[in-house]
């Protein structure tokens, strides 16, 4: 990919005309804005019409409700977020493991501070490697400096280290598979001579030794469930296994790749533990060492070994005379949330100090550390950029790694801006004095929106009016069934830039108002939002930043590879200690429906293809049951117990329509619960249908599912909320991560243009508000519901679903038995509806990307959200959407898939 350094368009100052903003004004919702401030809710209030990337005095604005101002000295990594990183032994040189940017490994040049030298199978790289898959710890030096280990999927790659620290000679030191278990090497450390590499074989469940001159392995160990991190202290290896203990006959578990791990009935992981391997005695037994949830990090000086328990929120110090925890230092700098904070990297200075990254707070919290015995005192928080996660002092100068650096802020020559465009930074700084940790721990409570009582409950229930959204938790709201639409990938201008009352830019506009008319007509009925974010890069992320108002840091850590898990839905790693939404619903006495979201599992009857299901919805909607019931269900016991059947997972050969008809027959019999989720997922794309046509379907089954509710009896307290899991499928000319949205209710605003600064961690607390469920992390927690898109007086007029003007069956062959769908007609005032036919020019250009297209799992049983490689993905929805005449934005003519830039990433969702 290019790296052009060029003035963003957003960049430019208020006066811009790019940076229209209609502010809401409604009198009823600012009266409950200026009633409610300074209470139990104004937290995140500050971000105004702040928009991601815009500089302001408190720090840039990122998407995840937070501003980045970090102390110090900033690099900023242009090719992906680092996964984790080391320096060399004289301190000269770092090595970070990066993803999501066509490299696997960047060397930074700390004395000049500058990236010195990429590794991938970009053609950018300064050195060719076969593969950019990398573990979740490393890359390590050898003792002597004259290695580095990159662990990849079945092995390491080995490097000579070169006088000036650049990298040379690769080779391939394997690990072979066991069966479908490929190795994923994570940490390696060294023997003091660097004649051996201790290497954590994190899916196999085992440590083994390998002879650093000829790559044999000479020993192995069984350790815990997917071992992660390893530091060497005298002759023993302390292993943090994630996945805790092994399982026992009568646990309860969920399988993690292969493996079954311990968990309770919401499939959270119950235990952590470290393993002690006494190298000098290869057959004594494998020591085990209970610690908090996740460990990950470990980090061994004075005496200790200290393991960030990441889910507990907690550093476990274990004295290494005794192997026994002495203390439990708890990182939780916010009284309001317990979670939420997750500590992912350690340090101990020199002088003393206890440093523990933070990577969802974007801090390092810093303690007085005197031995294990002596507990330590807190001392307080500096802020960093946007999820730290490694540590180390180098000299005078600590350095930290951040996963996100930036934001999405990379330097492209496309026209606007993409999800991947992903940045990591590194940031330097010498330690202030206590007194100034003080202050800067002030800077970082006000860049997390981290107040007194963000949480606060009801102590006087019933004894308030009923209000739409309440100010305390627990207080009674006008609204009892909430409605959770979750659609796929796209962004607002994508959608809405064609709207001339928003922030839009027409020319990035894919799927106008001739695609998607109900979204469209609902923007005009119930609102126009233009300055929402959804947080994640990519589906693995988007659902979990829905259904646990984060992305746990298993995940985060995990798009190296993404082999051990992608969708987490049935990994227990991948799930917080505080549970999901839908466990908080039920927690709260409320009842919950799903209708595909979350779920992983899915049996289809013979016959049920696109075609025939198409056709089946059309006698649904005469009052006929479906002909092809379709099985579904989770690994997760509390979600496939709330489950409704017949309405698939994601799966691009179900047409929307058909769900909804599934749906509406159950709302229709049944009734709704107080919280309903659903997946509706075709605007994903790459199915049977073409492009448009599937994005034309999803707005369908949206609309007819919005006049459904509107025209019921339940109308009258319900809130629909309509949301993007994430927004990578496309540009925008502010930032890839803002997204279309709805909020549609009786008391939700109506015909208004709101350019307040929302996410989708708001709109998770306005759901959690408005039903009685406690925030489930800090993040959450300090997040201020969305009081503004509401009003109290309430207005009933329903809204009724709109015709589809694009072709339903566009591209779809053969056709379905019923027929070819007949749209409506086109609005003659917007641009053409795409349509299935190629100019003659196009043709073999139009095939080559066909074949493709049939290599990516968008269909069938085996079907994976997000499993194309994204930058392809998106060069060829933008083709078809625009009839194959028009070149991606910012770029001069229509190119072969393998011509894409940034074709040669692998698609980070690759998890077969």
């Amino acid at each position: 990919m290019q790296v052009t350094r060029r003035r963003r368009r957003d960049e430019k100052g208020p006066s811009s005309p790019l940076r229209r903003r209609v502010p809401l004004v409604t009198a009823g919702t600012t009266a409950i804005a200026v009633a409610l401030a300074g209470t139990a809710v104004a937290s995140t209030t500050g971000f105004g019409h702040d928009q991601v990337g815009q500089v302001t005095d408190k720090g840039q604005v990122v998407s995840s409700d937070q501003y980045i101002k970090p102390i110090g000295d900033r690099l900023v990594l242009q090719k992906g977020k680092i996964m984790s990183s080391s320096t060399s032994p004289d301190g000269s040189h770092l090595a970070a493991g990066v993803t999501d940017g066509g490299m696997a490994l960047a060397i930074v040049d700390l004395k000049n501070w500058k990236v010195q030298q990429y590794v991938g199978n970009n053609a950018a790289a300064d050195l060719k490697i076969p593969g950019n898959d990398i573990g979740q710890e490393g890359p390590t030096y050898s003792p002597d400096g004259k290695q580095l280990w990159l662990g990849q999927t079945d092995g390491y790659r080995r490097f000579d280290v070169n006088a000036d620290g650049s990298l040379a000679n690769p080779t391939f030191v394997t690990i072979a598979a066991d069966g479908a278990k490929h190795a994923l090497a994570s940490e390696v450390v060294f023997s003091a001579d660097s004649k051996t590499a201790y290497a954590a074989v994190n899916g196999q469940n085992r440590v083994v030794a390998i002879d650093t001159a000829t790559g044999t392995i000479t020993q192995s160990w069984a350790t815990g469930n997917a071992p992660r991190d390893m530091v060497m202290v005298g002759n023993k290896l302390y292993v943090s296994n994630e996945g805790g203990r092994t399982a026992q006959p009568g646990d309860t578990t969920l399988d993690s790749y292969g493996t079954p791990v311990v968990a309770n009935q919401n499939s959270i992981t119950t235990t952590g533990t470290v393993s002690v391997i006494d190298t000098k005695n290869p057959a004594a037994a494998v020591g085990s060492i209970p610690v908090g949830l996740h460990p990950t990090a470990v980090y061994a000086k004075n005496g200790a070994v200290f393991v960030a328990n990441t889910s507990s929120n907690t550093v476990s110090v274990i004295n290494t005379k005794w192997d026994k925890v002495a203390q439990t230092i708890t990182t939780q700098p916010w009284a309001e949330a317990k979670v939420g904070y997750e500590p992912d990297g350690i340090t101990l200075t020199d002088d003393g100090h206890l440093l523990v990254s933070l990577g969802r707070a974007n801090a390092v919290a810093v303690y007085k550390f005197r031995n294990p015995l002596e507990p330590v005192s807190y001392v307080g928080l500096l802020p960093t950029d946007y999820f730290p996660a490694e540590l180390a002092q180098v000299g005078k100068d600590i350095v930290v790694s951040n996963t996100r650096g930036i934001d999405a802020r990379r330097d492209t020559t496309a026209a606007g801006h993409g999800t991947h465009d992903t940045t990591s930074s590194l940031t330097k700084f010498q330690l202030p004095d206590d007194h100034a940790i003080s202050k800067y721990t002030a800077t970082v409570f006000a860049q997390n929106g981290w107040t007194k009582n963000s949480a606060q409950l009801a102590t006087d229930k019933g004894h308030r009016a009923p209000v739409a959204v309440p100010a305390k938790l627990g207080d009674p709201s006008t609204i009892k069934h909430v409605f959770l639409l979750v659609k796929e990938n796209r962004t607002y201008d994508q959608v809405y830039g064609d709207i001339p009352t928003g922030n839009g830019d027409p020319a990035l506009t894919q799927y106008g108002e001739n695609v998607t008319p109900n979204q469209h007509a609902l923007a005009k009925q119930f609102g126009l939002y233009d300055n929402t974010y959804d947080v994640g890069t990519n589906s693995a992320e988007g659902h979990n930043w829905l259904m646990q108002a984060d992305n746990p840091e298993y995940t985060e850590s995990s798009a190296g590879e993404y082999l051990r898990s992608y969708d987490t839905e049935n990994d227990a790693l991948g799930h917080q200690a505080s549970g999901f939404i839908w466990t908080g619903a039920q927690a709260a006495g409320k009842s919950v429906k799903d209708y595909g979201e979350f779920l992983s599992i899915e049996k289809k009857p013979a016959g049920a293809s696109w075609q025939n299901l198409y056709c089946d919805t059309k006698q649904m909607q005469g009052g006929a049951d479906t002909k092809y019931p379709i099985q579904v269900g989770s690994a997760i016991p509390s979600l496939n117990n709330v489950a409704v059947q017949g309405f698939p997972q994601f799966d691009t050969t179900v047409p929307d329509i058909y769900k909804e008809q599934v749906w509406e027959k159950d709302f229709k019999k049944n009734g709704p619960a107080n919280l309903n989720m659903f997946w509706y997922s075709n605007d994903h794309t790459g199915g049977t249908a073409n492009g448009p046509a599937q994005v034309a379907d999803n707005d369908l089954a949206v609309g007819r599912t919005v006049d459904a509710i509107t025209h019921s009896k339940y109308w009258k307290d319900s809130a629909i909320f309509i949301v993007e899991d994430d927004s990578q499928a496309g540009l925008d000319h502010v930032d890839g991560h803002r997204a279309p949205i709805q909020i549609i209710s009786p008391y939700a605003q109506h015909g208004v243009t709101d350019s307040h600064y929302y996410t989708q961690i708001m709109m998770m607390r306005t759901i959690e508000q408005i039903l009685g469920i406690h925030p489930m992390n800090q993040k959450d927690t300090a997040a201020t519901p969305m009081f503004g898109a509401f009003t109290n007086k309430p207005d009933y007029t329903p809204f009724t679903a709109v015709p589809n003007r694009t072709s339903l069956t566009g591209g779809v062959s053969p056709l379905p038995t019923c027929g070819a769908d007949v749209p409506a007609a086109q609005n003659p005032n917007v641009a053409p509806a795409p349509t299935a036919a190629v100019p003659a020019s196009m043709t073999a250009m139009a095939a080559t990307w066909s074949a493709w297209k049939d290599q990516q799992r968008t269909t069938g049983p085996n079907a994976k959200a997000d499993f194309a490689n994204p930058s392809q993905m998106n060069h060829y929805d933008w083709y078809e959407a625009h009839n194959w005449s028009t070149p991606y934005p910012g770029e001069t003519k229509i190119v072969a898939p393998n011509d894409v830039p940034g074709a040669i990433i692998p698609a980070g969702e690759n998890d077969n």
